[in-house]
């Protein structure tokens, strides 16, 4: 903020800014919309750390198809609209304070200690179908499931989208299409709490992995081959 004030650099307020939704009114959500265009789509499951994505694609798609549940996830953690005790907002949009409701949780990108006036502004009435509390275990673990059975390396974050869709899932009505975007990777969680088991050196099973093949061999303590 000084540095906007006193060296003239641009300060995005990304939590109180209008063109925030309204960039994903014309872009995040007509795309879901193009690429579901003529096939079924019951429920959109999304998190939220501005508010933006949820507010601004949310309307598009109940506009164009207002049949679609849209599901919220936030951290069980910080439960802060769950608390239904609204953030206090200064002139400019941005807390006059930390939300009652929150704590920390380990789920990174999602949920600041406020209620953004992006997501405040929100149309709940017309947008919201469930709010669903994700458990920062049950994020991490989903996303090393992910990882592990699916090949998708998302973060914290995408973990916790994909909890908080499987968990609709165990109601939603049978041969119900639900969509949760993983805009995330897990590339820059490696010393956060998402990789904590993973132990740095390879164990036995990894060496026999890693000498398995002829070339291409990264093994510690002797010099990479790599050429057959």
């Amino acid at each position: 903020l000084r540095l906007a004030h006193h060296a003239g650099w641009f300060l995005c307020h990304q939590f109180e800014t209008e063109a925030n939704w309204k960039f994903h009114n014309v872009t995040t959500g007509p795309e879901i919309l193009a690429d579901f265009e003529g096939k079924r789509l019951d429920y959109w499951v999304t998190g939220y750390g501005t508010g933006g994505t949820f507010h601004g694609a949310g309307k598009a798609i109940k506009a164009a198809r207002p049949d679609v549940k849209i599901v919220l996830a936030e951290p069980e953690d910080a439960g802060l609209l769950a608390s239904g005790v609204p953030t206090e907002h200064k002139p400019d949009g941005s807390p006059s304070a930390s939300h009652p409701a929150f704590s920390a949780h380990p789920i990174q990108g999602w949920t600041p200690d406020f209620i953004p006036k992006v997501l405040h502004d929100a149309p709940m009435d017309m947008l919201l179908h469930e709010l669903v509390p994700v458990p920062g275990a049950g994020a991490i673990a989903t996303a090393q499931s992910l990882a592990a059975k699916e090949g998708l390396l998302t973060g914290i974050s995408g973990g916790g989208t994909m909890w908080a869709a499987l968990e609709t899932a165990k109601t939603a009505p049978e041969g119900s299409v639900i969509l949760a975007m993983l805009p995330d990777t897990g590339e820059r969680y490696l010393s956060t709490p998402l990789f904590a088991d993973i132990e740095a050196d390879m164990n036995e099973e990894e060496l026999e992995i890693a000498t398995s093949t002829p070339s291409f061999q990264l093994v510690p303590g002797k010099e990479p081959v790599l050429a057959a």
